[in-house]
Protein backbone atom coordinates (compact mmCIF):
# COMPACT_ATOMS: atom_id res chain seq x y z
CA UNK A 1 0.00 0.00 0.00
CA UNK A 2 2.09 3.19 -1.34
CA UNK A 3 1.46 6.60 0.37
CA UNK A 4 3.91 9.31 1.40
CA UNK A 5 5.76 9.48 4.67
CA UNK A 6 8.39 11.24 6.15
CA UNK A 7 11.88 9.29 6.46
CA UNK A 8 15.34 10.24 7.91
CA UNK A 9 18.09 10.57 5.30
CA UNK A 10 21.66 11.12 5.89
CA UNK A 11 20.39 13.29 8.99
CA UNK A 12 17.54 15.63 7.53
CA UNK A 13 13.44 14.63 7.67
CA UNK A 14 12.56 13.76 3.79
CA UNK A 15 9.38 13.56 2.06
CA UNK A 16 9.05 10.31 -0.02
CA UNK A 17 6.30 8.05 -1.38
CA UNK A 18 6.66 4.04 -0.64
CA UNK A 19 7.07 2.58 -3.98
CA UNK A 20 4.93 -1.20 -4.71
CA UNK A 21 7.36 -3.50 -6.39
CA UNK A 22 7.78 -7.00 -7.42
CA UNK A 23 10.88 -9.21 -6.72
CA UNK A 24 12.01 -10.62 -9.82
CA UNK A 25 15.30 -12.11 -8.72
CA UNK A 26 16.71 -12.80 -5.11
CA UNK A 27 20.35 -14.01 -6.28
CA UNK A 28 22.62 -15.05 -3.66
CA UNK A 29 26.61 -14.23 -3.91
CA UNK A 30 28.69 -17.10 -2.46
CA UNK A 31 32.17 -16.37 -0.75
CA UNK A 32 34.92 -19.20 -0.24
CA UNK A 33 37.09 -17.79 3.24
CA UNK A 34 40.40 -18.82 3.64
CA UNK A 35 39.76 -21.31 6.41
CA UNK A 36 37.41 -23.79 4.15
CA UNK A 37 34.31 -22.14 5.34
CA UNK A 38 31.91 -21.18 2.52
CA UNK A 39 29.66 -17.92 3.06
CA UNK A 40 26.04 -17.22 1.05
CA UNK A 41 24.13 -14.31 1.07
CA UNK A 42 22.07 -12.41 -0.39
CA UNK A 43 19.83 -8.78 0.10
CA UNK A 44 16.44 -9.00 0.60
CA UNK A 45 14.00 -5.93 0.10
CA UNK A 46 11.30 -4.91 2.18
CA UNK A 47 10.54 -1.66 1.83
CA UNK A 48 11.35 1.12 -1.28
CA UNK A 49 10.45 4.85 -0.74
CA UNK A 50 11.49 7.16 -3.62
CA UNK A 51 12.29 10.60 -1.51
CA UNK A 52 11.77 14.39 -2.83
CA UNK A 53 15.40 14.63 -3.56
CA UNK A 54 17.43 14.09 -6.93
CA UNK A 55 20.72 13.23 -7.98
CA UNK A 56 22.61 15.90 -10.16
CA UNK A 57 21.58 14.46 -13.21
CA UNK A 58 17.72 14.36 -12.05
CA UNK A 59 17.70 10.86 -11.33
CA UNK A 60 15.35 10.45 -7.96
CA UNK A 61 16.84 8.95 -4.63
CA UNK A 62 15.27 6.12 -3.06
CA UNK A 63 15.50 5.21 0.32
CA UNK A 64 15.53 0.94 0.59
CA UNK A 65 15.08 -1.02 3.83
CA UNK A 66 16.22 -5.06 3.43
CA UNK A 67 17.61 -7.54 5.43
CA UNK A 68 20.52 -9.34 4.76
CA UNK A 69 20.53 -13.38 5.00
CA UNK A 70 23.63 -15.09 5.79
CA UNK A 71 24.03 -19.09 5.20
CA UNK A 72 27.66 -20.70 6.53
CA UNK A 73 28.68 -23.93 5.48
CA UNK A 74 31.44 -24.31 7.86
CA UNK A 75 34.57 -27.28 7.89
CA UNK A 76 34.51 -29.85 10.53
CA UNK A 77 37.46 -28.39 11.78
CA UNK A 78 36.20 -25.87 12.91
CA UNK A 79 32.88 -27.20 14.58
CA UNK A 80 33.41 -26.77 18.93
CA UNK A 81 32.73 -30.63 19.75
CA UNK A 82 30.72 -30.55 23.29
Amino acid sequence: MAGKRKVNFQGQEVWGEEVDFETEREGWNEYILHDGTRLKMKSVVSDVVRLELFQPDGSPIYMINAANVVSAIVPDTLRRRD
